[in-house]
């Protein structure tokens, strides 16, 4: 007998069918002989509805307690809907909030991050032989105030859950059947992979891939609990995001992102000195704006020009203060540009293989793309290039790295 969590998106749980859907499988699961403790988001299109209403009377930036309040109810809704339909399956279950269920978070409402999970109540009925049902995306700060934890949040909410009830394996449903090589909907080759570790999965969802929540996935790999994304509308394996060990196949490549939510500001002109960059960098940090790519070049006349990528939504907010900085460490003057988007590469094979970058250049340089800035770790590849190239570099890469072959697995020594 396994413990298992399962979570199921907004589309999985969109209507009265799919709730029944989810029903019988939870029902199903259960009768195999496991515990079953299930998170899930709220119906698609609820929350869009909710904030949209909360805009409508609250301004375009409500108070930020309320608007946790009134988003959180759509996940509350779908719990009670879940739990009658495997209840009408002759299968106990209980629903909870995320308050009720014993999630503590910090107080930043719309992002906050988890402290702690009393996870004795929702043991208490998987021992009783019911399933546990629990709103994702939601927490409660140690006041009693209703919290949210932001984009993806119920990802995250199921895999803390797993951790804290110890679970064989995290569950992740969803209305794809895995974790593909590309986004499939641009390059019907992409296939789906078997296994990816958890920092290839890391990196793909930090670089845009949209299966799974960063912050659900570090949680997985700092507690070890495996996730298996799947299909909610069809049977058969998904994709299990395991330990590095755990991967049998080392690809050179095995994905290839695309981020279209990229802005670009540029520095020029700056005095090369000590602490111009924390004079620079500072006044975003503390406005929450969280700064991807650095790139710094110095000139012979000891000036220094600084490139850095913001996310698009925060580029307005970012450009006013480094406009409004300029003064203050001497700058020439600050260029921006939204028309840019990040193509990445990554694999866990190219620790052990050469000329991944030489060929990605090479690849984009052969259909005359022009590459603004490029960033690196172990296992990826990173550039920014003109927005309305995004799509022809997506299809070009994957072509090359894994139609062509250069995804095979690398060897082991």
């Amino acid at each position: 007998m396994a413990l298992i969590v399962q979570k199921y998106g907004g589309t999985s749980v969109g209507d009265g069918e799919r709730i029944r859907n989810v029903a019988r499988r939870v029902v199903a699961t259960r009768q195999a002989g496991h515990q079953v403790a299930v998170i899930v988001s709220a119906m698609s299109g609820e929350t869009n509805a909710l904030v949209a209403l909360a805009r409508e009377l609250g301004g375009e930036e409500p108070n930020p307690r309320e608007f946790d309040v009134l988003v959180s109810t759509g996940e509350q809704k779908t719990i009670a809907l879940l739990a009658m339909a495997i209840q009408q399956l002759g299968q106990d279950a209980r629903s909870f909030t995320g308050a009720q269920m014993g999630m503590v978070t910090d107080q930043a409402h719309g992002r906050a991050r988890i402290h702690s999970i009393d996870a004795a109540l929702i043991r208490s009925v998987l021992d009783a032989g019911g399933v546990a049902v629990i709103a994702g995306f939601q927490g409660v700060d140690e006041h009693g105030n209703i919290t949210t934890l932001g984009r993806g949040g119920s990802d995250t909410s199921a895999v803390a859950v797993a951790c804290a009830l110890e679970a064989d394996v995290c569950e992740i449903y969803t209305d794809v059947d895995g974790v593909f090589t590309t986004d499939p909907n641009l390059v019907p080759a992409a296939r789906k992979l078997d296994r990816v570790s958890y920092e290839e999965m890391l990196e793909m969802a930090s670089l845009g891939a949209k299966v799974l929540q960063i912050r659900s996935v570090k949680f997985a790999m700092r507690y070890g609990i495996p996730i298996h994304v799947r299909s909610s509308f069809h049977e058969g394996e998904g994709t299990w995001v395991v330990r590095e060990e755990d991967v049998m196949e080392r690809l050179v490549v095995s994905g290839v992102t695309y981020n279209r939510n990229e802005a670009k500001i540029r520095v020029l002109g700056v005095k090369d000195a000590p602490g111009i960059a924390a004079t620079l960098f500072g006044p975003l940090s503390e406005s929450g704006i969280i700064v991807d790519m650095i790139v710094q070049n110095l000139s012979q006349d000891g000036t220094t020009d600084m490139t850095f990528t913001v996310p698009r939504d925060d580029y307005p907010r970012a450009l006013a203060l480094m406009e409004a900085n300029a003064n203050a460490v001497g700058a020439a003057r600050v260029e921006g540009d939204q028309d840019i988007a990040k193509v990445s590469v990554v694999g866990l094979g190219m620790k052990d293989h050469a000329g991944v970058a030489a060929r990605m250049f090479q690849v984009l340089a052969d259909d005359g793309i022009n590459i603004q800035l490029i960033t690196t770790s172990e296992i990826k590849i990173s550039v920014v290039i003109q927005e309305k190239y995004a799509e022809l570099a997506v299809r070009a890469l994957h072509r090359a790295f894994v139609e062509q072959g250069a995804a095979e697995p690398v060897a082991e020594s």
